[in-house]
């Protein structure tokens, strides 16, 4: 039984991109209604209870990869309201003192997060590790003739992007794009496919043998589904599945962030890169990284905002090849904390029609019949 809800929390993770326990909240409770507070749209909130329903998930998402544990570690199965459990008792103390660090410490700007101590593990290490190998001296303050080049401008950076893939002309003559491939994750394998249309409507389905995993942004909403259960995506799922979404991302870029900076990027795959981290007024920030010599992108990195701390998702782009006159990846890998998946693109159409019908939400299924 183990085993076969783990294999389904990876099939839920890989075709919805949300995380295991995103999932089993989920398969107990309805989608938080708009406008709701915690308190009003679940059972036995006590710490936070003013926040928006639809925050709660993410919150409890930060906790899990920030502990390296599972739902069932904190709250009994199919009974998340009851407090059996004395780590639930200990994670409401933790989140408070947590607040109160921030409150007296830091003007209330969350600093101090669940991380901050527990770094993936369930026991926070309290005394230093005496590191194995010897320490490196510190090095001589460099002289200006030593200092580093300017970093390019990030505005330069964008550019070049674009016309790697094609330039702006190339990518507003794509409509419409149907990929088809397999998806590959932990030791499991399916046949995956995506269908977009412009301007931004998306569908990926992942097809097992018992069942079909969709998630779907119709222009405007996004969701997901599994048989025999639809749920919208809130307001920040939606935002990340309007830019996947979105055919002519490379030329809406520099149009979507109020400020863009520069940093030295890490290697990828054996690729330097620049990073352009976007910043955007009161939400989280995107961090791009490309490749210094091709231009193209390598590295998405984007946030979703919980009461309790960022939940980072990041995409790595490979495998890049035409399509329609565009280089597009034919691979990417997601990966949250403690999960991933890889998507293997096999065959990529542009230009086809696509009913725009097929993008819309199927209605839920039908209460049960009370007998």
């Amino acid at each position: 039984m183990q085993k076969k809800r783990s294999l389904l929390c990876s099939i839920l993770f890989a075709a919805l991109a949300v995380s295991c326990g995103l999932a089993a909240v989920h398969a107990q409770n309805p989608p938080p209604a708009v406008g709701k507070t915690a308190a009003q749209e679940f059972k036995n909130i006590q710490v936070l209870k003013d926040v928006p329903a639809d925050r709660i998930i993410p919150a409890m998402q930060f906790i899990s990869a920030s502990l390296g544990v599972e739902c069932e570690h904190c709250h009994v199965e199919h009974a998340f309201d009851k407090d059996d459990k004395k780590p639930k008792k200990i994670a409401r103390s933790m989140m408070e003192m947590m607040m109160n660090i921030n409150k007296e410490n830091f003007e209330g700007h969350r600093e101090v997060t669940c991380y901050s101590c527990h770094r993936g593990a369930l026991n926070p290490v309290s005394v230093p590790i005496i590191s194995a190998e010897e320490k490196m001296p510190e090095m001589p303050m460099a002289s200006k003739e030593d200092e580093k080049p300017a970093l390019p401008r990030p505005e330069a950076l964008l550019e070049k992007y674009l016309a790697a893939v094609g330039g702006a002309d190339a990518l507003n003559k794509i409509t419409t794009r149907v990929q088809k491939g397999s998806i590959s994750f932990g030791d499991q394998k399916a046949p995956f496919n995506v269908y977009s249309k412009a301007p931004y409507m998306r569908l990926s389905t992942v097809h097992r043998k018992d069942m079909d995993s969709v998630t779907a942004y119709d222009g405007k909403n996004g969701w997901m589904s599994v048989p025999g259960r639809v749920r919208p995506m809130n307001a920040q799922e939606s935002e990340g599945a309007r830019m996947d979404a979105d055919l002519a991302l490379p030329t809406h870029l520099e149009s979507m962030f109020s400020k863009l900076e520069t940093k030295e990027g890490e290697a990828i795959e054996g690729h330097e890169t620049w990073q352009v981290i976007g910043l955007r007024e009161g939400k989280p920030p995107v961090r791009l990284f490309f490749d210094q010599q091709s231009g193209l992108l390598l590295r998405l990195v984007r946030y979703t905002d919980s009461p309790l701390g960022l939940n980072p998702l990041q995409i790595d782009f490979a495998d890049y090849r035409d399509s329609g006159g565009i280089r597009t990846p034919f691979r990417w890998t997601q990966s949250r904390p403690g999960n991933h998946f890889r998507v293997q693109i096999e065959s990529s159409q542009t230009n086809v029609h696509i009913e725009d019908s097929i993008f819309a939400a199927p209605p839920p299924p039908p209460p049960p019949v009370q007998k």
